[in-house]
């Protein structure tokens, strides 16, 4: 089974706030937005992200091609504990989460 990075054509993550992160999947073409969109499973990517799902925002931007994903900061930017102050690295989680191959 391939891997979410492996059909979107990019999944990038960053800072939105000291509070909270933002994931971006960008799909590049409708029918794999319609495909990666149809797979995703909010309960997954919430346990992938160490987040209670009610506490994970998703919006799924037709007109873009793109899936964003917002979730709490585990700890507050720039503290002792923030191991990522950038939020850059949480986008590996779900560029590495295994997904249905895309059917031609």
């Amino acid at each position: 089974m391939p891997e979410l990075g492996q059909i979107a054509d990019k999944v990038r993550s960053k800072n939105a706030g000291p509070f909270w992160l933002t994931i971006d999947i960008f799909c590049g073409a409708p029918a794999r937005f319609a495909h990666i969109t149809r797979h995703l499973d909010d309960a997954k990517i919430a346990g992938l992200l160490a987040t209670p799902v009610a506490q994970l925002k998703r919006f799924d931007i037709a007109d873009l091609d793109v899936v964003k994903i917002s979730v709490p900061r585990p700890t507050i930017q720039g503290t002792r504990d923030d191991r990522d102050m950038h939020g850059a690295q949480w986008a590996n989680l779900l560029a590495e989460m295994d997904i249905p191959a895309l059917s031609d």
